[in-house]
């Protein structure tokens, strides 16, 4: 840590020679980072007000004036977005805005600056952060200088051994406290060099190539790294790779070390608390270990921490789930509250519920998350009894979208429900409680959509295409997926119904067969006959493999 400075002198002395930031055509250095710092100084020092929000989308620019602004003694808020919701929430509480603004006359930084810079206050120097919290709702989170200091000290005590005068590039922006920490502070206090973000794949390696290298990215971007681009070609040149923001899964984990040549690093934290633990994934699962300074502990299962990343000395308790791993460390086993993980994006369902009810056809909504391969939000949603529910597709598809754009002003893409399910009353157990596995099964339904081909008085056909998400594929077969017998007989009955007049009671089953298994992605044809005369329905199910099942269902006649 020779290079080492605080966060409360980095642009008080600069480091002569030492770069700064990496830029298209060059690179700066920490002199000419000074220089524009105290130009952004003399801006914000001719203003009244105390409180100024910052959105820039280069890192360099955002760097000079965060420290201008502190050495003007003005207090920074940082928002993660410049969306117009996000705008309305903060003109009640900012003086100002600087940087990248669409719409609003930004503050600018001074033509001149040769004011002497001296030490900032570590107590008196603040930073505002929003976090979704426990309730949902947007909550301002201060932070002192002392604790971004203590953290980025932290940070360095553990993960900075063998970087050495590295670039530091990321896919994460500097407006979260993650990317903040990583892509700004840390590598300020360390000497290290920024890099402008990089969003795509392509331009990412092209960045690195060439230079010792640090990667600060999300699980979003490391879960989709084109295995084709030529990543070997950093391979000894990349030291380290950072992921935080979410849960990083361990398939993605062990294909990053494949394709970089490095493991990567995850980061365990949180807005409120800064960084907690972390973990290298140089072992199938590893346990997540405390950075230095941070104490933790388990009170009733739920972890607990304290550290000089926090505001206070006392006990924090989270909202995550753990248990002791043994060898020093913890092992998350998820969530005790409803803030999920949605491609790192902090979403509390419950404000995402009672955002959609603002709207004025809405009477309840319920938000969930359905895992899988990638991860959604989807929403079920009963309307108010003088908006009626679309009896087509494409109404359905019309009401969702104009619900998606009620969201537009405040929530991104990410954080938005993808698919919409409208009801006429949430689903209920026998207790009468709303259940998320009933909720869940209104997107994973029991039988596939119905494409009837014939319709007659006593003849009907119908087309049924095997989707692999389809709830009856689950649980019934160990070794492969199967479509079962007993749904096959259900859904025959069903379907009859819908064209024949069968009488309600169920008597015997006769002649059945079960010829060859239907897997999903087969597109199974079912026959339907109806002998009114015998109360009796035919039928029978085929593919272009050929005949699956066939059997006739009787039924007590005159019922």
């Amino acid at each position: 840590m020779a290079e080492w400075r605080t966060l409360f002198d980095v642009a008080v002395r600069p480091v002569p020679g030492r770069v700064f930031a990496r830029v298209a055509g060059g690179s700066i250095d920490h002199a000419a980072f000074q220089r524009d710092a105290q130009r952004w100084h003399a801006a914000f020092d001719a203003l009244p007000g105390t409180t100024f929000a910052l959105h820039f989308d280069d890192a360099t620019r955002f760097a000079s004036a965060l420290f201008g602004a502190w050495h003007a003694g003005k207090t920074v808020v940082l928002p993660g977005d410049a969306l117009p919701g996000t705008l309305a929430r903060l003109q009640s509480r900012v003086d100002g805005f600087a940087g990248d603004w669409p719409g609003v006359s930004a503050i600018r930084e001074s033509e001149v600056g040769d004011a002497l810079l001296t030490p900032l206050d570590p107590e008196a120097t603040r930073l505002v952060v929003f976090t979704s919290g426990s309730t949902g709702e947007p909550v301002a989170i201060e932070k002192r200088l002392r604790q971004l200091d203590a953290e980025a000290r932290s940070l360095e005590s553990a993960l900075g051994a063998g970087l050495g005068d590295v670039a530091i590039h990321g896919t994460v922006s500097h407006q979260h406290i993650y990317g903040l920490l990583f892509r700004v502070l840390w590598p300020l206090a360390a000497g290290r060099a920024i890099v402008p973000r990089a969003f795509f794949p392509e331009d990412l390696l092209a960045a690195m190539e060439g230079h010792e290298t640090v990667l600060v990215a999300s699980p979003a971007h490391l879960k989709r790294l084109p295995a084709q681009l030529g990543w070997p070609s950093v391979h000894g040149r990349l030291r380290a790779v950072f992921s935080s923001g979410g849960a990083l899964p361990a398939e993605a984990a062990h294909d990053v070390a494949r394709l970089l040549g490095v493991p990567p690093v995850e980061i365990l934290g949180s807005s409120e608390t800064g960084g907690i633990a972390w973990r290298r994934w140089d072992e199938e699962q590893p346990a997540w270990r405390p950075l230095p300074g941070v104490e933790w502990q388990l009170a009733e299962g739920v972890l607990e921490v304290r550290s000089l990343h926090l505001a206070e000395p006392a006990w924090w308790r989270s909202q995550d789930r753990a248990e002791v791993d043994g060898t020093g460390g913890f092992r998350l086993l998820g969530r005790a509250d409803r803030i999920v993980k949605v491609e790192e994006r902090r979403v509390s369902l419950d404000a995402l519920e009672r955002q959609i009810q603002t709207h004025p056809s809405v009477r309840e909504a319920r938000v969930l998350l359905l895992g899988g391969q990638r991860a959604v939000l989807v929403a079920v949603v009963v309307l108010d009894p003088d908006a009626r529910v679309p009896d087509d597709a494409s109404g359905r598809r019309a009401l969702a979208n104009t619900l998606t754009r009620h969201l537009a002003d405040t929530q991104d893409a990410v954080a938005r429900p993808r698919r919409w399910r409208f009801v006429s009353a949430l689903p209920t157990n026998a207790q009468g409680k709303v259940t998320e596995a009933a909720l869940t099964a209104l997107f994973r339904p029991e039988r596939p959509p119905a494409h009837w081909t014939l319709r007659e008085p006593t003849h009907a056909r119908v087309e049924l295409p095997l989707d692999a998400s389809l709830a009856v594929f689950e649980g019934h077969f160990t070794q492969a997926a199967i479509l079962p017998g007993v749904a096959q007989l259900d859904w025959a009955v069903q379907l009859a119904r819908e064209v024949f007049p069968l009488p309600a009671t169920f008597l015997r089953m006769e002649a059945l067969k079960f010829q060859r298994v239907a897997r999903p992605g087969d597109r199974i044809r079912l026959d339907l006959e109806w002998l009114a005369d015998r109360s009796t329905l035919v039928f029978r199910y085929e593919s272009e493999h050929g005949p699956h099942a066939s059997g006739r269902v009787v039924f007590a006649d005159g019922e």
